[in-house]
């Protein structure tokens, strides 16, 4: 069909029209910076012609050269063969006006954290400027710890990762953005390289997807890294470890800000002796928990413990 296609479409529009056909004939899963067949279609036709992502009106009734054809198609027509997400095709992920490089190392941006960046996290943090000091967990491309640096222009920026791989595309994004002074990047198994560290703010967006939705994962999120995905069981292993370990790497107001995708309920069952903040995000009120060192710690005889090995 793709063969065909090639003699008879002409305009941008016809593109467009095929594309969404096509996708939706091939049931592609969505979310790797879309959520339909259309706006999916539209950004990587948008690309491949090199045209501004914000404008497709105008350029619907163009006709191509075509060279242009062949490169739309080979685009879409490897999104539907091959079931690769849409950002792994462009080498870019975006994150409001935000440009970041991603390949299959790392898994695609798509944090909801990004949304409370936008405000500085407020008003959980009442003094945004006194935040000098912000680790960025399970950084993966180093998106948040690139936004985190915007953000708060006076804090310096531990990004950790247990994947080396990871870490060289964030090493990328560090670079594109002219942020390596501020932002250091270390590969660590979550708090295990970090010993003696504190800081103001910890963010994590760790592996949460539970054993029963890995199994259950539509081709294009098996492209990315498992490791980035599979949080155990329940989907809170490194979530376990975060709320473990963070008050002993927090100053004495330091929050911790994690991303849980849709286990609000398996977490506030796990941790009934905390009061978790869970802020309204695009996704809802489920995806993003904040809590503070100091109500952790007084929490903490009400804590599960971790099982000693026999």
């Amino acid at each position: 069909m793709f063969s065909e296609a090639r003699a008879q479409l002409i305009t941008v529009r016809d593109l467009l029209r095929f594309a969404v056909s096509r996708f939706n004939e091939a049931g592609l899963a969505f979310g790797h910076g879309s959520t339909n067949a259309y706006d999916e279609a539209a950004y990587l036709i948008l690309h491949a012609l090199h045209l501004p992502l914000d404008r497709l009106d105008p350029f619907l009734d163009a006709r191509l050269l075509p060279r242009e054809t062949e490169a739309v198609l080979d685009l879409l027509r490897r999104r539907v063969e091959e079931r690769i997400p849409a950002a792994y095709l462009t080498r870019e992920a975006w994150l409001g006006n935000n440009r970041f490089y991603v390949d299959e190392r790392a898994i695609v941006p798509r944090s909801f954290v990004f949304e409370l960046l936008e405000e500085r996290l407020a008003p959980w943090i009442a003094d945004p400027d006194s935040i000098r000091s912000v680790l960025d967990l399970c950084t993966g491309s180093g998106c948040l710890a690139i936004l985190m640096a915007q953000a708060f222009p006076d804090a310096r920026i531990d990004a950790s990762d247990i994947s080396r791989d990871a870490l060289e595309v964030a090493r990328r994004n560090v670079a594109d953005y002219r942020l390596e002074e501020r932002v250091n990047l270390v590969e660590s198994d979550m708090f295990g390289r970090l010993a003696g560290k504190k800081y103001d703010l910890i963010v994590g967006n760790p592996p949460y997807v539970d054993a029963d939705a890995m199994a259950a994962l539509p081709a294009e999120y098996r492209r990315e890294p498992r490791s980035a995905l599979a949080g155990g069981r329940d989907g809170l292993d490194a979530i376990r470890v975060m709320l473990r370990d963070a008050p002993a790497h927090l100053t004495r107001d330091g929050m911790l800000v994690v991303e849980v995708g849709h286990n609000r309920a398996t977490v506030e069952n796990a941790f009934p002796a905390l009061p978790f903040a869970w802020p309204e995000t695009s996704g809802g009120d489920d995806r993003v928990f904040v809590i503070g060192r100091q109500q952790i710690a007084a929490a903490k005889n009400r804590l599960p413990q971790r099982k000693k090995m026999p």
